[in-house]
């Protein structure tokens, strides 16, 4: 009886972990214009907005530590805690 208890306690651990799975982004947009553009994590469309001119950050929720971000320029791939710029309305590194 406890080793049922304990495997579904340890069960409902793991599946709460992969629930609660995020990607945090740290971000510079050098443009005045905020963009607002479609991001796919653990299979799922959801749009994610950059704020124009500033220095910031945001967190993508969903099933994953990594995600695709859909620019004008390009899918660019994101994991988690990444530093990015945005600049001419393109994503990089930095």
């Amino acid at each position: 009886m406890k080793r049922n208890v304990f495997l579904a306690v340890l069960m409902l651990f793991l599946f709460s972990g992969v629930a609660r799975s995020s990607v945090y982004i740290k971000y510079y947009n050098g443009d005045s214009k905020t963009y607002t553009w479609d991001v796919k994590i653990a299979g799922v469309m959801t749009k994610v907005e950059f704020g124009g001119s500033r220095t910031s950050s945001v967190t993508i929720q969903g099933g994953s530590s990594d995600c695709i971000i859909y620019t004008p320029c390009g899918e660019f791939k994101v994991s988690n805690d990444m530093k990015i710029t945005i600049k001419n309305g393109c994503i990089s590194v930095g």
